[in-house]
């Protein structure tokens, strides 16, 4: 096939988008069918939000004279960096990785790939003998990190039925802080035994294992082999047949053979229009040209605010707030941190509730009006008000509730959805290496900032950049609230 022309193609954006709108809606599903198909990839995700919960248990463990249970026990800090953020800089691997095999291996296998490294990472890890076997350790299970944060989410939306995908992608938001949630509560239970820190890490093989046996059980996204018809990498009868039995297993016993086959056709018939023009193979030029360029501008915008609203820096924060207000929980790190995974978690679950129903623009505006409000309380508490404690506990459980309502789970919804099928691989680990990257930077930086200007101007330079991702939801990011993933592209294309 030539060069896309895309002036043509956006022309005929409008055009696509009523037709679309006309013949594509997603038949009946039963909750029992879609359970398995969102809950193994969620795992995978789970296991991003344990990692974080474990290490901040194993990093005072695996310290400590009296629990370590070791003889190099008395790290640097740059040594207790590398074991706390190593799986971190994995992920930023694992990102540039899906770049090149995502679209060859497929969703499903891509998050068995993760599983993999999940649980080679974690027994690494729990059985390494020195400081540099930890941190390979802490390599390799960052690289399912990545894999899995990149795929599960394409899985979830691919498989997902257009009513309620809104409801299961943001679930799996709530299944990261549920990780997290386990991964603290591992962490307090283990942090008085000696060598606990192997158990923290070590935790995550066998969650890791359930995970791979019920993605390798799980069919193939239906989307994804037609994408592999229509590029001409199979046979094309067989692609979609294996569509339509996919399409039967994912909906369940509403979907008889023929309502299976009428959705595969359709999807077919979608994709043969979208990549008509198309090269086949897509280059990285591409991902930044039409619709491609618009929808990276949108789920790259959102994973880069998600965290330079300054997320992990008001988090940094809490539990210095909470003891200026007296509660003698803040005494305790990991009641501390139980404490606010459980607030974490509560406002995951309002997003969950509401997204399909209010829409996603409304809870990012919602959301990033909220994060912003509260950074100017807490710059106004630093500077101004430190006498007035529970003003700061009201703008940190504020800051938290809209961020779990708003960039926290849709971020990486929106991110899922936006790009079209034929590119979605290649522009979805782009967007995942930025949400990395820009974590890392975040979390490099702030050190540095807060000793630059002081505490107060750290959260007034978050709280502008709070307005900033106020003003880019309100302008660029459109509704796709009840779309399919097919109409989310000719809306684009219509714009």
């Amino acid at each position: 096939m030539g060069a896309p022309n895309r002036d043509d193609v956006e022309r005929e954006g409008e055009s696509r988008e009523a037709l679309l709108s006309e013949n594509r809606q997603d038949g009946g599903y039963t909750w029992a069918a879609v359970a398995l198909p969102f809950l193994f990839p969620a795992v995978a995700g789970s296991l991003f939000g344990y990692d974080i919960g474990a290490t901040s248990g194993a990093a005072v463990s695996i310290t400590s004279p009296e629990l370590s249970g070791t003889d190099w026990y008395e790290l640097t800090s740059l040594e207790t960096g590398l074991v706390v953020s190593g799986s971190l800089y994995g992920a930023l691997l694992g990102s540039i990785l899906a770049f090149n095999i995502a679209d060859y291996l497929g969703r499903r296998r891509e998050i068995m790939t993760a599983g993999v490294m999940y649980i080679l990472g974690a027994l690494v890890t729990a059985l390494a003998p020195s400081l540099v076997v930890v941190v390979l350790g802490r390599l390799i299970f960052g690289v399912g990190i990545g894999l899995a944060m990149h795929a599960a989410p394409m899985y979830i939306a691919e498989t997902a039925p257009s009513q309620i995908r809104g409801t299961l992608v943001s679930l799996k938001e709530a299944l990261i802080v549920a990780g997290m949630l386990l991964g603290y509560f591992i962490g307090w239970w283990r942090i008085e035994a000696v060598g606990g820190w192997r158990f923290m890490f070590g935790f995550a093989a066998p969650i890791a294992a359930v995970m791979v046996v019920g993605m390798w059980w799980l069919p193939s996204s239906p989307r994804w082999l037609l994408l592999r018809a229509v590029q001409g990498k199979g046979s094309e009868d067989d692609l979609k047949k294996q569509a339509s039995l996919a399409h039967q297993r994912l909906k369940g016993v509403t979907c008889t053979p023929e309502t299976a086959e009428h959705e595969t056709e359709e999807t077919w018939r979608a994709l043969q229009i979208a990549c008509e023009g198309e090269a086949l193979n897509v280059s990285f030029t591409e991902l930044f040209q039409g619709v491609n360029l618009k929808a990276l501008m949108v789920g790259g915008g959102l994973v880069f605010f998600q965290q330079f609203t300054g997320q992990p820096s008001v988090l940094y924060y809490a539990a210095p707030i909470l003891q200026s207000a007296g509660f003698s929980v803040a005494a305790d790190a990991t009641q501390l941190s139980v404490l606010l995974g459980f607030f974490k978690l509560i406002m995951t679950i309002v997003a969950v509730l509401n997204v399909d129903k209010l829409g996603r623009r409304p809870l990012l505006i919602g959301g990033a009006t909220g994060l912003t409000i509260s950074l100017a309380m807490l710059s106004i508490y630093f500077s101004l008000l430190k006498g007035y404690p529970y003003l700061a506990v009201t703008a940190l459980l504020l800051y938290v509730g809209c961020y779990q309502v708003s960039f926290g789970p849709i971020s990486w919804l929106m991110v899922s959805e936006i790009f079209p099928l034929r590119t979605r691989g290649r522009a979805l680990s782009v967007t995942t290496l930025i949400n990395f990257g820009s974590n890392a930077i975040v979390a490099l930086a702030f050190a540095p900032l807060q000793d630059l200007v002081g505490e107060t101007f750290t959260f007034v330079i978050f709280g502008v950049i709070g307005i900033i991702a106020l003003v880019f939801v309100i302008t660029t990011v459109p509704e796709t609230k009840g779309l399919t993933l097919e109409q989310i592209e000719a809306k684009l294309l219509a714009k």
